[in-house]
Formats: structure tokens, sequence, C-alpha cells
């Protein structure tokens, strides 16, 4: 078996509730369903779906934040900040309330439930931006793709409970896109963001990692990794950064619109920032 070290962990990503920004810890807790207290809660609409930022890039304007760290079976109160700068506590009385009216309709706002299987909102006629969804997902267009997708049972997550990004991937998407592109790791909400300079990788370095485990710390194991398939998210506006289209379509035009990997946990524990990561193959 091959074993050679690939990264260095350079950030560590937590959101509380599913497509608000979230929290930049200096740790993470990873379980075998994820990393502990990330995206606990959601936005539920009146008609029962989740709401995300793929269809309301507004929510890219809230930001959610433990009051502490959350610890195994009971998680720290979650704080809301609205984009005017006032907060609430998630779990307070009328948190849904001052939510529904900031958003302008009926929602609640709500921690997951075990067991549960719920659906996420998408826009079929802006989930790609200006990419046509043909183009990605070659038995659908915009007019026959559905607007929900099923999430994970019991949680929020869209198709995995771990999603890891190198560094050397963001640079080289970045050479394709162009100077005028700010390619920051919050666009594409990593749980693990990895520093792989200096390691003689190029290009989209993950896709060399898809039949491997990678070792992160003294424990932990992440395995079944698969390319991230990219949506309109990559693309908004949040907290400095600007508008830009042309990230997805550079995406597409390069690389399936894939970016990073999705992934499971085979072996949990505790991972910081600074600790080497290890591809076994």
């Amino acid at each position: 078996m091959e074993r050679r070290k690939v990264a260095v962990v350079s950030a560590l990503f937590r959101y509380p509730v599913k497509s608000m920004l979230g929290e930049k810890p200096a740790e993470l807790t990873l379980t075998t369903d994820g990393t502990l207290g990330d995206r606990a809660w959601a936005v539920r609409e009146a008609s029962g779906r989740i709401a995300t930022a793929k269809k309301w890039s507004a929510m890219l304007g809230f930001r959610a934040s433990y009051d502490s760290p959350p610890r195994m079976g009971e998680l720290a109160p979650v704080t809301v900040t609205f984009p005017d700068g006032s907060s609430i506590h998630a779990a307070d009385p009328n948190a849904s309330e001052r939510l529904s009216e900031v958003m302008g309709r009926l929602v609640r706002l709500e921690r997951a439930q075990a067991d549960e299987r719920s659906r996420g909102e998408i826009d079929p006629q802006t989930i790609f931006a200006d990419v046509p969804v043909e183009q990605l997902l070659p038995n659908f267009t915009s007019q026959t793709l559905p607007d929900t997708f099923g999430l994970m049972r019991g949680a929020f997550f869209d198709s995995a409970p771990i999603h890891v990004l190198a560094s050397t991937s963001l640079e080289h998407l970045k050479r394709l896109c162009g100077d005028d592109s700010i390619l920051d790791p919050r666009r594409f909400r990593p749980n693990i963001f990895l520093d792989t300079s200096g390691t003689g990788a190029d290009g989209f370095v993950e896709d060399e990692w898809l039949e491997g485990t990678l070792a992160v710390g003294e424990t932990v194991k992440i395995i079944e990794m698969k390319p991230a398939l990219r949506c309109v998210m990559t693309t908004h506006a949040q907290s400095g950064l600007p508008r830009d289209l042309s990230i997805l379509r550079t995406a597409a035009q390069h690389h399936k619109a894939t970016l990073g990997v999705f992934a499971a946990i085979g072996a949990p524990g505790t991972i910081r920032v600074g600790d080497p990561v290890y591809l076994s193959r």
C-alpha cells in the first residue's frame, strides 16, 4: 500500500444553519455522521421544503455560529446574525417569526431530526447559473429538472457528510478564470480546506485521491471520495465576494463543473488546523 503526505489542514469550516454563512474554528470533531454541529439547523418553507441558497441567494447575508463548541450529544446554542447586524438565538421562541419577517415569507427554523428525509429547494432555471442544465446533467433540461432534491436521511447535508477542497485545485481554477475572479474557499463551502502547495501537485489534485483514503491528524480517515459537482452557489455574492458567473462557467468548461470532493468519514476523531494529511491507496 502506498502512503504519502499530500497536504496540511489550512482551514476548517462549520455551518450551523444550512445555506447561511458559518464559522471558522481551529478544530472540528468528525463523527461517522459528519462534522459535529454542521448543518444541524435549516430553514423550512411553509411548503415543507428546506430553503437553500441555491434558490435564495439572500440567505448568504445571514451568519450562524455556536456560542461555544458543540459536544457529542449536546449542541451549544446557535446565534443567527441578520444582514442588519441584529441577532437572535435559533432556539428562541420568536426566532422563526423574526426570520420570516426578514426573509419576507413564512419560514421555520428547525433542528435536524433522526430518520427524517427532507427535500431542498432549487430553481431549475438558475441552478447552474448560465451553464445549460443538459451540459452537466445530460438526462435533464431546465424544463424537466425537478425543483427539489433529496437531502441525506436524518441530516441537512446535500449528498455527503463531509466536503474537502485542496488549495492547488482552487489556484488552478483561478488561473483558468483569470485575474478578475476572486477564488476564495468560502465560495465552495468546504469543511476542510487543505494546503497542497509544496507537494508537487498540480491541476485538480483531488482527482488523484478518488480511489484512496485520506488520514487526517491522529485518527480521522476520509473515505468514499467523489468529485463535488458545483452549482450557482459558487457564483453568489457574499461577505465581500462579488457575484461572478465565470467561476461556474469555467469549472464546467474545464472540469465538468466539479471542484473538491464529497466524502464519508471512515474513522472519527478531532482534526485541527496544521494537521498533516496522508493519502493511502
